[in-house]
């Protein structure tokens, strides 16, 4: 357990002029108002904030931000109020402190609001004083490293934010001791037995290669020594488990497969050094194709800076070669905390580094985002840790994540450009805007000026600034129709009752009713009638006595409740309406428990689909057609059929125990198709299961990861 005194005697270590008092009064001041206060593994609350300082220390930060490091929980875990912080501590201390803290003070509609909300005022923060996210991301890892006593829902929720948020943004701020250790772990708590599988055979692949890894690296020192290349250090590693995870997935290879498996890392003196190293190694071993990248002269978006080279010994053993300089080396560990040494006194990020102009422009996109929904989801984009580099016909260099396509490439040019895409070339030729872009490709984007955004856009375009602008431009035309059908319907309802169309749409009437509507403007209830939202017959009833309402047409249509997929305690319900009819949609058929989210789809009702569809974000372009929708309590639950991807090992009998577990916990097996390649290790079982809920169909997906040689297990869509 860390002690106060070693927190002191390291920052004592490297800042021997440091403010030990501030230090002193912070710890007490914790101390006292965490006391009695006790984790949930049995130890004193005071230990994390203890932890958080350490950490904090190691990066050698100035005290002020350790200072914050053990007071970052007080307001949020007791009594204490900000005012009191700033006024024993002063501003700066509270202001690192405030941006940590968590909003708790005001009520939130659902836990994505809150959450968006607290990262919006984390980022807000963060411009302000980066030293806000080095205090949450050391706050961040200890809770990592203790994750395993919380209950489990909480500990898969940690745990996936984690991996969404917190380690790309110690990626982007090219923190990659953080990031590599927040990945591991959120691997380990979220898919534990893919984890632990993985786990073993890259520990039995380590053995056999560390030998060949040593004699690699005696013969390449040498090799360097003998061109009198100045070297600061040669050593091997293994590659971390996730990012083989994810090279596996994404790749569909095997572990034999992976180039980068063992890499040396070259430490030099000088950048010339660098290019002679490079030299030296390609002379040595033979270089696999298409696997140089110079990020020294062409640097990532988190400042990353080194050569990699993937090249083949004598014996057919593919490894990998990364070459940098010390500073490069230091850099590429540390990132943005390598300029908070405490010698720089530093209170604010200076306005020219790349760190800084990220955040604003992420803040910049994300201003005007109010869905939390969308405000997160762009925020996981923007975070994206892989990005490639494309170049305007001008030799411009454009950055922008894996995946991206021209139309992402056309908005980054000029919001105008984007709008008016008609086409692409790259590379001189002609391809489709739904084209992925790769490393070094030469983009011209074609323009007319009668052209527009299309939804389908959405189905392909990748960063958050694309996005943001389609939906813009969408929402503004989706807007003016809904207007025009609004006004159509209320004129349409206004003939039934014989009334005065002109002076009622265009009086203070329908002023009065968008006010008692909670509408700042007339159209904007016009455009919640085209939608669907509002019945014009209510809107009427706001505008005209009920005594002067009489129906030139006697018959009435009764309006009746319509629910798809059998009414009853399958039912779901659109709160606050009573008279929509309601469809589970086909693309992601929802299942009950599962948190949905429903689109008005006009003509037909609403649309309920998962909130993890992947049609949701481009069919929710336009907030106003969103709709809160719940599934109905009580009851008996549905039957529902889902579908599984189960990655499994190639040995005999492994289909026959999957399926003996499902029967054993009393699930039906509607249909089964085994994929396994002879040459391969692995196989793929796609199976459709009878689901009663969504707690039926975690407790069958936790069983199957269960059985010997189950690998992964995911639902799979329609």
């Amino acid at each position: 357990m860390i002690r106060f005194e070693d927190v002191l005697e390291k920052v004592r270590g490297y800042n021997p002029d440091a403010d030990v008092e501030l230090l002193r009064r912070t710890y007490v001041f914790s101390a006292f108002e965490h006391k009695g206060q006790v984790r949930h593994s049995g130890e004193p609350y005071l230990v994390h904030p203890l932890e958080v300082a350490n950490i904090l220390s190691d990066m050698k930060l100035d005290v002020v931000t350790i200072a914050a490091g053990l007071l970052h929980d007080v307001v949020e875990d007791t009594l204490t109020s900000m005012e009191r912080l700033s006024a024993v501590f002063g501003a700066e201390v509270a202001h690192i402190v405030d941006g940590v803290t968590k909003i708790s003070a005001i009520s939130f509609s659902s836990s994505e609001e809150r959450q968006a909300e607290n990262f919006r005022k984390m980022l807000l923060a963060m411009v302000d004083d980066i030293r806000v996210i080095l205090v949450k991301l050391a706050d961040r890892l200890h809770n990592m490293r203790t994750l395993k006593h919380l209950p489990e829902d909480r500990r898969l929720r940690i745990a996936q934010e984690t991996l969404d948020i917190y380690a790309p943004i110690a990626n982007r701020l090219g923190m990659s001791k953080f990031k590599n250790e927040l990945e591991e772990l959120a691997f380990k708590f979220l898919e534990p037995d893919a984890y632990e599988a993985l786990r073993q055979r890259v520990e039995r692949k380590r053995k056999v290669t560390e030998p060949l890894t040593e004699e690699l690296r005696r013969q390449l020192v040498a090799k360097l020594e003998e061109a009198q290349v100045p070297m600061v250090s040669v050593d091997g590693r293994v590659k971390r488990l996730y990012s083989i995870h994810l090279k596996l997935k994404r790749q569909k290879i095997d572990l034999d497969q992976v180039y980068d498996f063992v890499a040396l890392r070259v430490v030099t003196k000088t950048i010339r050094d660098c290019y002679a190293a490079l030299g030296i190694i390609h002379q040595t071993w033979s270089p696999v194709p298409g696997r140089i990248k110079d990020f020294i002269a062409m640097p990532r978006v988190n400042g990353y800076q080194s050569l990699h080279t993937s090249v083949i010994s004598e014996h057919g053993f593919p490894f990998e070669v990364q070459i940098r300089t010390e500073e490069m080396h230091h850099r590429a560990e540390e990132g943005i905390a390598s300029h908070w040494k405490y010698k720089e006194g530093r209170v604010g990020a200076q306005r020219d580094e790349p760190y800084f102009l990220w955040l604003r422009q992420l803040l910049e996109v994300q201003q005007e985002v109010r869905d939390p929904q969308e405000f997160l989801q762009n925020l996981k984009i923007d975070l994206y840790p892989e990005e490639v580099y494309i170049f305007t016909p001008k030799g411009e260099v454009k950055t922008l994540p894996r995946g991206s396509t021209p139309i992402d490439f056309a908005y980054t040019v000029h919001t105008d450009v984007g709008n008016n895409c008609v086409g692409a070339r790259v590379n001189g030729k002609m391809v489709p805007l739904r084209t992925p872009l790769k490393h070094g490709d030469i983009v011209e984007i074609v323009t007319g000026t009668k052209h527009k955004p299309s939804r389908d856009w959405l189905n392909f375009a990748t960063t958050s600034r694309a996005r943001n602008k389609i939906r813009h431009f969408l929402q503004a035309e989706e807007k003016a129709r809904s207007i025009e059908i609004g006004r159509k319907l209320m004129e349409k309802e206004l003939r039934r009752f014989d009334l005065n169309i002109k002076t009622l749409l265009d009086g203070e009437g329908l002023v009065r009713a968008a006010n008692e509507c909670g509408l700042p403007k007339t159209d904007d209830l016009l455009a919640a009638v085209g939608y669907g939202k509002i019945q014009a017959r209510q809107v009427i009833d706001k505008m005209v006595p009920a005594d002067q309402l009489h129906e030139k047409v006697e018959s009435r249509v009764a309006s009746v409740v319509k629910r798809a997929f059998g009414g009853g305690n399958d039912s779901i319900k659109v709160r606050g309406i009573d008279d929509m009819l309601v469809f589970r949609a086909r693309c992601c058929n929802p299942i009950r428990g599962e948190k949905i989210v429903g689109y008005i789809t006009r003509g037909k009702g609403v649309s309920v689909h998962a909130v993890t569809c992947s049609n949701v974000t481009s069919l929710l372009y336009d907030p106003e057609r969103r709709i809160e929708v719940e599934w109905e309590k009580g009851g008996e639950p549905g039957r529902y059929t889902v579908r599984l991807a189960i990655e499994v090992e190639n040995r005999k009998g492994v289909l026959a125990e999957i399926s003996a577990k499902i029967a054993g916990i009393n699930t039906n097996i509607t249909n089964v198709e085994a994929h396994v390649p002879p040459e391969n290790h692995e196989g793929r079982i796609d199976m459709t299961v009878e689901i009663a809920d969504l707690k039926h169909l975690e407790k069958v997906i936790k069983s199957l990861r269960g059985v010997t040689g189950v690998l992964a297990v995911e639902r799979a869509s329609k």
